[in-house]
């Protein structure tokens, strides 16, 4: 049922779905890259709540621990990059394209609400979610566009350069995000 709906929608004239699809591949670009890169100034006013004054100056996390929560969502970005695109090949690109879109909003969300009494739970939290959110991160950048270069259309342009400009608009939102 559900693959007769695509296959209408590759077939049908440019519509507003296209640019729907189009814009939402692109916003999971851009939220990529920001999950990824928004860490370092949220780690700054996690020092300030769970370390120590030192002198009167505000608590500051040390480098050491900022490296390992920015590290951590790398690592899960190559453990989701090995499973999920194994797994992409054998299922299908768009049912693991969903389920890691849920995965990453389920993990952005919870990193959010990493908060805990002590600083060594809140780490843990943080860094457990984060790992979880560079397994989402993966998938969304490896199928956003190639995504969108498979959805046809029946438009005047030949096929290759309509996939190539649906590519560059969706690439686009990542240098955004960054």
């Amino acid at each position: 049922m559900a693959l007769k709906v695509l296959v209408t929608l590759d077939h049908a004239r440019t519509q507003y779905y296209h640019f729907r699809a189009i814009m939402v591949s692109g916003m999971g670009l851009f939220t990529d890259a920001y999950d990824l890169f928004s860490i370092t100034p949220v780690m700054k006013l996690i020092g300030r709540v769970y370390y120590p004054e030192h002198d009167g100056k505000p608590g500051v996390t040390s480098p050491a621990v900022v490296s390992v929560v920015v590290a951590i969502a790398l690592m899960g970005t190559v453990v989701g990059q090995l499973v999920f695109g194994v797994l992409g090949d054998r299922v299908g690109r768009r049912r693991v394209y969903g389920l890691c879109l849920l995965i990453m909003v389920f993990s952005s969300v919870a990193s959010g609400f990493s908060i805990c009494r002590t600083r060594k739970c809140m780490l843990t939290s943080l860094c457990f979610f984060r790992f979880w959110l560079g397994v989402g991160i993966a998938v969304t950048i490896r199928y956003s566009a190639p995504a969108m270069s498979e959805l046809r259309t029946n438009i005047h342009w030949d096929q290759s350069s309509a996939r190539c400009s649906r590519c560059r608009v969706s690439g686009f939102w990542r240098a955004l995000g960054q």
